[in-house]
């Protein structure tokens, strides 16, 4: 996974000892309003400028450290946002650059996680690293999204719009507000990043800004990498396949959707047995990905009903499905803000061509070239494209700045 690629970074932890935990004391200002989007906050990690370049340059990305200019402190917030219609509460990260001056935002989005113990507020280690990017000069957040940190109560509502472009919007709201309380100064300006199931978010939260258009905010660019926007596309291609080595993201999909849609019969229609019985309990947020899949089977014509494989299209009684799909596929939006699409070449997982496919289907319904710009990471599969992506985010967000 996404995340894999970058685990040998928490050596640098272990090994420096760089991390120091704190807790917001008596000295902090006041909380914030109920009328507030942000409900609590507590200081977790501070940092200085010399120790992230000494993490930086351990993992052999010196190139990004001209861009590390600043101390920073991280903290762990609540905020409200909503879930189909209702007030919930999320969680995430929000670090900021110990600078006088004024600084724009960043919300990088994460890639697929199903155990709780992996969401950012609850592994300080990976993204508390992760927050480190604060330095070069950003007010720098990311959402653990819903169904983790302070939602476990639900199912992550994996891959639906709304839901997920929500907590990401609003988490910018809520650092606008804590930023206001801590006295640092944002100017105004928002960039979007994530990768794999976060470059879907990146993407959805793009679109929910433009549409939403939330007042204090100036979306500059997003870049979206490595995401399955087109759903519809992604089902066609997990259902041409002999074998497919990540079959959780399907169960995924399917738990999520019978949530939101009340889609009672979505898995017995979906899945074989035992494998649609048992579904529910392998998404309890005690597993990884990979362990939900060694409870499954890669051969999609012993995971799937054969009903399904050969009649998802023509058969009436599955187009509650080909709806879910359509209404959380965003590869028909048309962006009018600058939007930099990223996907590895040699991508298996989440397949290169559903992000073609996504560009393809943008210009063709209007967007700008100049608006709009998709880079091709040369050979790069899921996860050996990620360390590229970031570098070349920083780079590009800094010219944009």
């Amino acid at each position: 996974m996404w995340k894999e690629k970058l685990k040998y970074f928490l050596l640098l932890i272990f090994t420096g000892g760089l991390l120091i935990f704190q807790s917001c004391t008596d000295d902090d200002p006041e909380p914030p309003s109920e009328s507030s989007t942000l409900v609590t906050y507590d200081e977790v990690i501070s940092r200085t400028k010399e120790e992230i370049e000494i993490l930086i340059s351990f993992a052999g990305a010196e190139e990004l450290n001209q861009y590390m200019e600043h101390d920073i402190i991280v903290y762990n917030v609540t905020y409200k946002t909503e879930y189909l219609g209702s007030e919930i509460i999320a969680s995430g990260l929000i670090a900021f650059p110990e600078f006088s001056g004024e600084s724009p935002m960043l919300s990088f989005q994460h890639g697929t996680i199903t155990r709780h113990s992996d969401a950012p507020t609850s592994d300080l280690n990976f993204y508390g690293l992760l927050s480190s990017f604060a330095s070069a000069g950003y007010i720098f957040c990311i959402p653990d999204l819903l169904g983790f940190g302070s939602s476990t109560e639900i199912l992550h509502p994996y891959y639906h719009y709304e839901s997920t472009a929500d907590p990401v919007v609003d988490i910018l709201k809520a650092a606008k507000e804590l930023s206001e309380i801590l006295d640092y100064k944002f100017d105004g300006n928002v960039f979007l990043g994530g990768y794999s199931e976060g470059g879907y978010a990146t993407m959805a939260g793009h679109k929910m800004m433009e549409e939403s258009s939330p007042e204090g905010f100036n979306l500059i660019a997003s870049a979206p990498a490595s995401g399955g926007y087109d759903i519809k596309g992604m089902q066609e291609y997990f259902f041409s396949k002999e074998n497919y080595h990540q079959p959780y993201y399907l169960g995924y999909v399917a738990l999520s959707y019978k949530q939101i849609y009340d889609a009672n019969d979505i898995l017995t229609d979906i899945f074989q047995e035992p494998y649609a019985t048992e579904m529910p309990d392998l998404f309890d947020g005690s597993l990884t990905g990979s362990q939900i899949n060694d409870n499954l089977t890669t051969v999609m014509a012993d995971l799937l009903q054969a009903d399904i494989l050969a009649n998802i299209d023509s058969d009436p009684k599955y187009q509650y499905l080909n709806d879910a799909f359509a209404l959380n596929s965003l590869h028909e939006f048309v962006p009018t803000r600058k939007m930099i699409m990223y996907h590895g070449t040699a991508d298996i997982t989440v397949p290169f061509q559903n992000s073609v496919d996504t560009y393809n289907s943008m210009i063709d319904l209007g967007a700008s070239p100049d608006i709009l710009s998709f880079i091709s990471l040369q050979d790069a599969t899921h996860e050996s494209g990620v360390i590229p992506y970031i570098i070349d985010i920083i780079e590009t967000f800094d010219a944009l700045k």
